[in-house]
């Protein structure tokens, strides 16, 4: 009697865009919609997603709407402003407009655009609300 192995399935997360798009959008209307990653089990190391324009953008909008108080820190659970940080990664993604201008697809250059757009204007209102 032969056992028939099950196949098995391989399940690779190429859908993490949509993710980071959908916790900017939750972050947008102020809920905690980021759900926490699954953790490595049994010695796994934890899948990284790749290295490309969209995501280092991604970083650098988590890192600005953090410091304009759009996000909650994750170490304190609450929102804290840091203008100075803020400014520094608006600065930095207008950079890397600038840097890679003429060398984006259409959609990085969209969410770049949109990005800087959204962190602006979060500034902006920071920046002439009264403490």
């Amino acid at each position: 009697m032969s056992e028939q192995q099950p196949d098995k399935k391989i399940i690779v997360d190429e859908d993490w865009k949509s993710q980071v798009e959908a916790d900017k959008e939750a972050a947008r209307q102020g809920e905690s919609g980021a759900k926490p990653a699954p953790g490595p089990t049994s010695g796994q190391q934890p899948s990284l997603p790749p290295a490309d324009l969209i995501f280092l953008v991604g970083t650098l909008y988590v890192q600005g709407a953090m410091s304009l108080g759009l996000l909650p820190n994750p170490v304190t659970k609450k929102a804290e402003r840091h203008v100075a940080q803020a400014k520094h990664a608006i600065d930095m993604l207008a950079m890397l407009q600038q840097k890679t201008e003429g060398n984006r697809t259409p959609e990085e250059t969209a969410e770049l655009e949109n990005v800087l757009h959204e962190l602006r204007m979060a500034f902006i209102q920071t920046a002439t609300a009264k403490e």
